[in-house]
């Protein structure tokens, strides 16, 4: 068995070949695609691997003429252009799998064995390309592994659970997959499980008849029926009462709803994608969610990774959002590359979304079009001041938050960060003891010694928290 290998990056090829030749593969390595045309031309190959950007040309753009000459040939893309959109492009041609670099090598030839082995490739018979439409933002691992996900829903109505931190962006995935699959042309309705009270969820969902029950002055049509064709996204599942989750479960089992009061059947013709911040599984265990539910929903599992896991992509979300601000109508900026640094080592405890929002706050105040880290620093401190007295605080947020604003030099910041935190945490224990350096010493844990010790180096005087009658 052979396969045709197209890529430029000798150091890359040499490593991909040596692992396919020990899955037994011959390999024939190429690296344009003029050259990849002159092979297929003159030879069969059980396997295509093929890079995206080539010297020659976008290897994407391309794959019509490997089709035409080999209809049937498998194809692996390799690209370390890491988008979304390379995700989807790479889907369109109907290739076997896509894989963004870096790449688990193991794993390439693993799948490069199973394209060969199935023999089968080509663009689904009746499939029409995809449109743009592209809402997610990265670059980073973590963010790779979400767009193969979509990339592997996007012709098959299977149900999706969307997993993930608020804030991390579970309705542009579910966006996405409507976005870019065969439902794209049907409506996509979204509905907050956790907005609706609790009697009014089945007739928002399921609809009621007129007379149904005290105010239902006409027939209603729900969520379901709205979504007919297209997509149907409940987020916050984990917050729908339990009544309404047996009726759901019923229309997830049997493929019908009924309106509440009604008695007829309606068919659904619908793509089912819920999410939640919420970990179901002790959900289950306490009783408050459904595990046949759970079964029932959690068929292609989607995990959004928080925005401290993937800190590879603060910048160009960053960027992004600045683009997205100007186009509404703030002022243009751009980032130097000390605020994006800057931003990309902040705690983000509210994830994408709270990034978004500092970023329009920080187009709008910031006095010049280049934001600079010190325009970043005054924000942050601004922020910080502003938030409401006795709520509780962050040490992770405030360690950041004192490394971007002190940045001390290489080598001290251990010492300077000891006593910048030694300092307020002694004045309010000295403070709480009237000054008492005995009991301050107790209350901390530590010699009396080495606490009057401290309190000299950190220049404290002790005398000024004795309590004055």
């Amino acid at each position: 068995m052979s396969v045709l290998l197209v890529e430029d990056d000798l150091s890359i090829a040499i490593v991909i070949t040596a692992a396919l030749e020990a899955e037994g593969f011959g390999v024939v390595h190429c690296q344009s695609i003029a050259e990849r045309d002159r092979l297929l031309e003159a030879e069969t190959y059980q396997a295509l691997v093929t890079d995206v950007m080539l010297p020659d040309g976008d290897g994407i753009e391309t794959i019509h003429r490997v089709r035409a000459l080999h209809p049937g040939l498998p194809i692996v893309i390799l690209s370390a252009q890491n988008t979304l959109d390379t995700a989807v492009r790479a889907t369109d041609t109907g290739a076997f799998e896509y894989f963004p670099k870096p790449f688990d090598i193991d794993e390439l030839a693993r799948t490069v064995r199973q394209a060969a082995g199935a023999g089968q490739g080509g663009t689904i018979e009746g499939e029409e390309p995809l449109g743009d439409g592209l809402p997610l933002v990265g670059r980073s691992a973590a963010m790779q592994t979400v767009f193969r996900m979509i990339t592997r829903v996007l012709r098959n109505d299977l149900t999706v659970l969307v997993l993930g931190e608020s804030g991390t962006g579970k309705e542009l995935v579910a966006e996405a997959v409507h976005n870019l699959g065969h439902r794209r042309e049907g409506p996509f309705v979204a509905v907050n499980a956790a907005a609706i009270p609790a009697e009014l969820i089945e007739s928002e969902l399921f609809g009621h008849e007129k007379g149904a029950f005290t105010g239902a002055v006409a027939r209603h049509i729900g969520k379901f029926e709205q979504a007919a064709g297209g997509t149907l996204f409940l987020d916050e599942i984990g917050d729908m009462p339990m009544q309404a989750q047996t009726r759901l479960l019923r229309a997830l089992q049997s493929g019908t709803v009924r309106r509440v009061g009604g008695q007829e059947e309606i068919r659904l013709d619908v793509r089912i994608i819920a999410a939640t911040n919420k970990d179901l599984e002790p959900e289950i265990a306490a009783g408050r969610f459904r595990e046949d539910l759970y079964y029932r929903l959690n068929v292609v599992p989607i995990h959004m990774p928080p925005l401290r896991d993937r800190r590879d992509d603060i910048d160009v979300l960053a960027r992004h959002f600045l683009q997205h601000a100007a186009n509404e109508g703030l002022p243009r900026r751009q980032l130097t590359a000390d605020a994006a640094e800057l931003l990309s080592r902040q705690p983000w405890r509210g994830n994408v979304r709270e990034l978004k929002n500092f970023i329009y706050r920080l187009a709008l105040l910031a006095r010049e079009d280049a934001i600079d880290s010190e325009s970043i620093q005054s924000l942050l401190i601004t922020e910080a001041a502003a938030e409401p007295e006795g709520e509780i605080g962050n040490i992770a947020e405030a360690v950041c938050r004192w490394l971007a604003t002190e940045r001390p030099a290489s080598g001290t910041i251990y010492q300077a960060a000891a006593a910048a935190f030694e300092r307020p945490l002694f004045a309010e224990v000295l403070r709480a003891t009237g000054g008492n350096q005995l009991r301050a010493a107790q209350a901390l844990g530590i010699n009396r010694n080495t606490l009057r010790k401290r309190l000299s180096e950190l220049a404290l005087d002790p005398e000024e928290f004795v309590r004055r009658s």
